[in-house]
């Protein structure tokens, strides 16, 4: 959308029609219902202990296939060829996409006009950022340490607060709630009002 938006601005109407979107959208479901349920046919194959209790907040995948009882081979290499498939091809998206959008801007004559298309972009870097980098921590720390509370923790952030500052991050671009952060900050005592 950006990519489109800011590098070919006038053939925006005509590249992201509304078919288009809901295409982008449906195939993201579908993709997901799809590699979500090849994990739960590889799951019901493995064997669990009784009396095993799951310490984490919620079901997560890496650590449900660490408790089994039984051969988990399969289920790690699937889970780490769809984590390298599912978050390297968007990521590299992205970033093919950015350095068109960083050529674009360099292009541009005015920096008022690189400044507002530059802030455009900011918000979105920020929250994929934010999601890939906690998201990295989870399934790398999984394979690193077998520290169940750092898990934890990791997990909460990409699942909680990733999506919890979302919305706040993409508001920041509005002059009302840049205002009201800034008078938030400055009766706070972080920077001089």
């Amino acid at each position: 959308d950006r990519f489109v938006a800011i590098c070919h601005p006038l053939h925006y109407t005509i590249i992201m029609k509304p078919e288009l979107c809901v295409f982008l959208v449906l195939m993201s479901w579908v993709i997901i219902f799809w590699v979500s349920l090849l994990h739960i046919l590889l799951m019901i194959r493995l064997n669990f202990c009784r009396g095993t209790e799951i310490p984490h907040f919620f079901c997560e995948l890496a650590q449900i296939i660490k408790l089994a009882c039984s051969n988990t081979f399969i289920n790690n290499i699937f889970l780490y060829v769809m984590t390298a498939l599912l978050g390297v091809f968007p990521f590299t998206g992205i970033l093919f996409s950015y350095s068109q959008i960083v050529s674009s801007l360099m292009r541009m004559s005015s920096a008022g006009s690189r400044y507002k298309a530059f802030s455009t972009c900011v918000s979105h870097l920020l929250v994929v950022s934010l999601f890939y980098g906690t998201g990295l921590g989870v399934y790398l720390s999984s394979v690193v340490t077998h520290s169940f509370q750092a898990s934890s923790i990791a997990s909460a952030m990409y699942t909680v607060v990733t999506p919890m500052l979302n919305p706040f991050i993409y508001s920041l671009r509005n002059k009302d709630v840049k205002g009201a952060l800034g008078r938030l900050l400055c009766r706070a005592g972080c920077f001089p009002c």
